[in-house]
């Protein structure tokens, strides 16, 4: 049961992270830049996105482990900022598409679960339904952090002076240590946010 359990979280996730992805590729093509279409990325085929190790291997050990979150990424959706209409609030509205495609999606299936609950939906129904919204805002909170390249850094640098951006190159440079590091030592701090949302939105308790 595990296993069927461990492949089921998996594949939401994945598709979770796939919209997240293909959400910057449309507002990207939006403000101007159409790199992600040239390079077949605007597709919600989930092959095209996959990195086996954020999409499958890492969530798989995570859930194994019985962690206490579930992290993964897929490739990111490739954009050149020099092709945006106006590159500072292109770059900011590329980076929070993919954010509020994932609250979006929240709010739907929350908003489900909410109304069906009472009604007497089945269990397995209000696990599923559970399992979309908390993936969809855990992205969206993990995502908020401001660590490039997570899209808080760039939103939060695109409110900065542009004599910050050198800052954001260097930080870039230790990306991945600097998410491990806060996924090990803060990623707890991030849990309180997720319950309130979830509880928000569904008016169930985590």
């Amino acid at each position: 049961m595990q296993l069927i359990d461990t492949i089921f979280y998996i594949a939401v996730l994945i598709m979770s992270v796939v919209i997240h992805e293909v959400s910057h590729g449309f507002m990207a093509e939006y403000f101007g830049d159409k790199t992600a279409r040239y390079a077949g990325r605007l597709t919600l085929n989930p092959l095209k996105h996959l990195d086996v190790f954020g999409s499958i291997i890492l969530p798989a050990l995570l859930i194994i482990t019985k962690a206490p979150f579930l992290l993964g990424w897929a490739k990111p959706v490739p954009y050149n900022p020099d092709n945006l209409r106006n590159e500072r609030w292109g770059t900011l509205a590329v980076a929070a598409a993919g954010v509020l495609a994932n609250i979006f999606i929240a709010i739907i299936f929350g908003l489900i679960l909410r109304f069906t609950v009472p009604m007497g939906a089945p269990e397995i129904f209000m696990e599923i339904v559970s399992l979309i919204v908390f993936m969809n805002l855990g992205l969206a909170i993990f995502n908020l952090v401001p660590i490039p390249p997570l899209d808080g850094s760039k939103i939060l640098f695109a409110f900065l002076p542009r004599s910050f951006y050198s800052i954001m190159n260097v930080l870039e440079q230790y990306a991945f240590i600097l998410i491990i590091l806060f996924v090990v030592y803060f990623a707890d701090m991030l849990a309180p946010i997720l319950r309130f949302a979830f509880t928000l939105i569904t008016g169930f308790a985590l």
